[in-house]
């Protein structure tokens, strides 16, 4: 069962970052991809969140890899990160690849920190 839900939350998450995306993209017509960069930057809170709550004992294992693996896992997404930054390479936007690439990164990484920080301190 651990495996079908995992599979329907994956998809869910894979449709919310089309979504959120696609919105994103019409109001910010920039050449930095602000979307791929929210959904990472929320993707990766929501799952220091979760992450947390395990750690506390308060979420199990289950809905750790449900919710972590299959939706945030369907919801965020590197490989589209990495070829955007690739794109602005070729582009000639250089100093936007780096903002991208690294400040993504970091900013995931932080945003990730954080999210575990408040799961620890959830109830």
């Amino acid at each position: 069962m651990t495996v079908i839900l995992l599979a329907l939350a994956g998809g869910i998450g894979a449709v919310a970052r089309f979504v959120v995306d696609g919105a994103i993209r019409q109001r910010f017509k920039t050449a930095l991809p602000w979307g791929t960069i929210l959904i990472n930057i929320t993707g990766s809170f929501a799952l220091g969140v979760l992450a947390g709550a395990v750690m506390r004992g308060r979420a199990s294992e289950s809905v750790f890899l449900i919710l972590g693996t299959g939706f945030l896992g369907g919801y965020t997404t590197f490989s589209t990160a990495s070829l955007e930054t690739i794109r602005l390479i070729q582009s000639g936007r250089t100093g936007l690849a780096l903002i991208n690439g690294l400040g993504s990164m970091a900013a995931s990484v932080l945003s990730a920190t954080a999210g575990v920080g408040v799961g620890l301190l959830l109830p």
